[in-house]
């Protein structure tokens, strides 16, 4: 499996997405620069991690999705690749366009870094297969931007075509719906406030994250 992760200035969390990819595939990943502007060719997957690209100057992500790589990503994206966004690579994400919402300050106007439960809200999803009878999962959080809001519209259509991946079980921030991570309408983008990276390590606190990437695998759970 070939993958790569996007690398911005004040991205902390690139190398825990670099290596949990290579935990749970077995091969390394590719790192590439932010005013790169092309990907390599045939990814399985492009990882835009969390952080603070930007020192998140302007709005949370605002900045990182105007860097030169992000095109390509777009692009590659709307080809087919899967893309998933981690965090502040969700606020990317959405500033891209490439989700649908926002993401708004904390309803507690604090920093959250915690252990979270969510539920698998779909096990029909190329992110979420592997998951299969596990409907129950346990991921860090840690974020000051991460409360998911959309229109009603949108909220009906991410709702009524299963695109809600994952939801809280105990809200940290706020969001709409307790929604933690949504998918655009072809599925092969997922955009994710939890850090599944940072749980595929028994000794880190968990192994519940692997899922996440053995579901691009073609694992089953």
């Amino acid at each position: 499996m070939k993958t790569a992760v996007i690398v911005f200035p004040g991205s902390n969390c690139d190398r825990d997405a670099a290596d949990a990819l290579e935990r749970v595939t077995g091969t390394p990943a590719e790192m590439v620069w932010h005013e790169d502007t092309t990907l390599p060719d045939g990814l399985d997957l492009v990882m835009v991690p969390g952080g603070f690209s930007y020192g998140d100057y302007l709005r949370s992500g605002a900045i990182a999705a105007r860097s030169p790589i992000m095109r390509d990503v777009v692009k590659k994206a709307g080809d087919g690749t899967p893309v998933l966004g981690v965090c502040n690579g969700f606020q990317i994400l959405i500033e891209t366009g490439l989700l649908p919402g926002a993401l708004m300050r904390n309803a507690g106007l604090r920093f959250v870094c915690e252990r979270t439960s969510l539920s698998v809200e779909t096990m029909n999803s190329m992110f979420t297969r592997a998951y299969t009878g596990q409907h129950e999962v346990l991921f860090p959080v840690a974020h000051h931007d991460g409360n998911y809001f959309a229109d009603e519209e949108t909220l009906a259509r991410l709702e009524g075509d299963g695109r809600v991946a994952f939801r809280y079980l105990a809200n940290p921030n706020g969001s709409i719906h307790d929604i933690a991570g949504i998918t655009n309408e072809a599925g092969n983008v997922l955009g994710m406030m939890p850090h599944p990276e940072r749980a595929v390590d028994e000794t880190h606190g968990g192994t519940h994250g692997r899922g996440v990437f053995e579901s691009l695998l073609g694992k089953a759970g």
